[in-house]
């Protein structure tokens, strides 16, 4: 028999695998889900270098006061403002920290959504686990292999250029990682029993609400769980007439709050949608072109996903969408196909189904049943619903993986098909890369926008819009006068060649396009407001009036016709009238130059150099490079 020494040394000798495979194991828990964090973000860190881009940036960032410090004003219009049709406290808190910590630096806005989405990679490895575990019964290596794969597939793809690159899509990312989340807390509640499943369930609410106060389009997340709930946990049946069972009825108990905070977030984004005039008419695009764009999104996104090439900003509605139309038919054929398929191999295949299902569901709220926007689709919309064909690939890597090993793959082959997966993946990442500096600027922006789609007049009308900012008029015309050749029914594009057209100084061109802009939105006060002003510009103050006292009407609190309306009086001789517009402009909004400047030039005229002379020095204060411009006429006069 051995001694103790010799026990000692068996027993040390048999335990020293075991600890070097725990230690194995704690070091892939932990640097595996790293490396895949640290990976994203090197992909996406030319995201870094892009600035703000006149594409809702100019809204909710560069020229929003609103959302700038995270004191009790700040926070209550955070929480009360549906700004572009979007409730998103949460999102607007994490851009009011970034304002504290980094101004109006746009890098430091880059940065944090770049480590959220980075955080996004790290939770959906470790739900990629749980879910192939048990619906491809992968362990050890093949297991971690399988959801390296599904993380990277779906971290690197150039489809979510998009959520990175563009600041204002900061709630990708977050609603993103909280609903990863919540789907990680459900699957750890399933696993476990008594008060841990409890307090996991709760968490579980709990992080689902955080991530609809982040984007409302996580609203589907309760439908998700419940396909989880057939797929891969089987603590459904897949048999419908099962479900009423106790079993089952307990599982469907699980759902009740997540039911009601999907709901409540469902009626939110439609008020906020409905709010801001986004939702698109049933007159415009009817109930019947509704199932053309359902079968297109559902192939796009596919296609795109499987070859993600021709990528843009903007994928533009087509003025009609009839399903017989070859760009329509085609993909509702395939879906159909697809559909039809993965029913008929459910028993075979499962997850086929499953994920399908998923991605169904995911795409609801954007795929055209209720419509909003400009868009047919969107690259930043593959977001969520991308996470379930990301765990096919991964199921797919994991098989060749178990296959090699069991030696019913050929060697050199299971060595050739990994190899085409790293050259694969490879590939993706290097289009991310490139596709997240589209966002660059501006410009770089729509010029890419317009290389993809030449046809694309929102993506032109920007175009034009962003050159008249630059000052360059004459190739903004040109822009919009291409967006009416595309579309001669497009009334709201005759705004912008009006404007065009003063800015050159072709006053009766842009007197025309703006009256014809007013035949479709009479009551546009900002139409009505520039009108004037080219008839003023044009000479032609009479007819100035009627436009301004239209404006006037329409909203009395507007400083702009007032200012407009006091220069027609002065060009009238009615001083005393065009006086009490000026005072009037000034009352509205202190800060108008343009009163101030017609203030002294009525103060002037009258007589009253005092008056001018005062009015002057404000208006010097308010904008001197004005003030410089009529100096010389008040120093003439005076």
């Amino acid at each position: 028999m051995p001694g103790i020494e010799g026990v000692e040394v068996a027993v040390g000798t048999f335990t020293r695998p075991i600890e070097r495979r725990l230690s194995t194991r704690l070091l892939s828990r932990r640097i595996i889900p790293l490396a895949l964090a640290l990976v994203t973000f090197l992909v996406f860190l030319p995201a870094l270098w892009n600035g703000f881009v006149e594409w809702d940036d100019q809204v909710t960032l560069t020229g929003n006061q609103e959302y700038r410090g995270l004191m009790w004003p700040h926070i209550r219009w955070m929480f009360t403002t549906v700004l572009l049709g979007h409730w998103i406290p949460l999102t607007w808190l994490t851009f009011g920290l970034d304002f504290v910590i980094w101004g109006m630096r746009p890098a430091g806005y880059h940065l944090t959504s770049l480590v959220i989405f980075a955080a996004n990679a790290s939770v959906f490895y470790v739900v990629a686990l749980r879910l192939l575990r048990r619906a491809a019964g992968f362990a050890g290596g093949t297991l971690r292999v399988s959801a390296v794969a599904a993380t990277l597939f779906f971290a690197v793809h150039p489809l979510r250029a998009e959520s990175v690159g563009w600041a204002t899509e900061r709630r990708d990312v977050l609603s993103g990682l909280f609903f990863l989340l919540t789907v990680l807390m459900y699957l750890k509640a399933c696993g476990e029993g008594g008060r841990h499943r409890r307090w996991r369930l709760a968490a579980s609410v709990g992080l689902y609400a955080l991530a609809l106060v982040s984007k409302g389009s996580v609203m589907v997340l309760p439908l998700v769980l419940v396909v989880l709930d057939i797929y891969p946990l089987r603590r459904l049946s897949g048999r419908w007439q099962e479900w009423t069972a106790a079993p089952a009825r307990a599982v469907w108990l699980e759902k009740i709050p997540f039911l009601v905070l999907g709901i409540a977030g469902s009626a939110v984004s439609y008020y906020a949608q409905n709010a801001n005039m986004f939702i698109t008419p049933l007159a415009r695009y009817p109930l019947s072109a509704r199932p053309a764009m359902v079968f297109y999104s559902l192939w796009f996104y596919l296609e795109k996903t499987l070859v993600p090439q021709g990528l843009s900003p903007l994928y533009e509605l087509p003025p009609r969408v009839i399903l017989l139309d070859r760009q329509f038919l085609v993909p509702a054929m395939a879906v159909t196909a697809i559909t039809a398929a993965v029913v008929l191999l459910r028993r075979r295949w499962p997850a086929g189904l499953a994920v399908w299902a998923y991605y169904a569901i995911a795409l609801g709220p954007v795929i055209g049943i209720v419509h909003s926007g400009h868009q047919l689709t969107n690259d930043r919309y593959s977001y969520l619903p991308g996470l379930g064909f990301a765990l096919v690939v991964g199921a797919a890597a994991g098989a060749v993986v178990r296959a090699g090993a069991a030696g019913t793959l050929r060697p050199w082959l299971a060595r050739a098909l990994a190899g085409l997966g790293v050259v694969w993946f490879c590939g993706l990442a290097y289009l991310s890369a490139q596709q997240v500096q589209i966002w660059r600027d501006t410009d770089t922006l729509w010029r890419y926008a317009l290389e993809s789609d030449p046809a694309c007049t929102v993506c032109r009308s920007n175009f034009g819009t962003y050159l008249a900012t630059q000052g360059y008029f004459g190739l903004a015309k040109t822009e919009f006068e291409r967006v009416l050749a595309l579309r001669p029914n497009n009334e709201r594009i005759h705004m912008n060649i009006a404007g065009a057209h003063a800015a050159l100084g072709d006053f009766p061109r842009a007197i025309e396009h703006f009256q014809l802009y007013l035949k479709r939105y009479p009551n546009d006060v900002d139409a009505l407001n520039n009108l004037g002003a080219a008839l003023l510009s044009d000479r032609r103050a009479h007819e100035a009036l009627e436009p301004l006292q239209r404006a006037m009407k329409v909203k009395p609190r507007q400083a702009g016709p007032h200012v407009n309306m006091g220069y027609a009086y002065a060009e009238l001789g009615k001083l005393a009238e065009a006086l009490s517009l000026f005072r009037q402009a000034i009352a509205l909004k202190y800060d108008t130059p343009h009163a101030w400047a017609g203030l002294a030039r009525v103060y002037l005229e009258s007589g009253r150099p005092g008056g001018a002379h005062t009015a002057w020095g404000i208006l010097g204060m308010l904008d001197a490079k004005l003030a410089a411009r009529l100096g010389p006429a008040f120093v003439q006069a005076w």
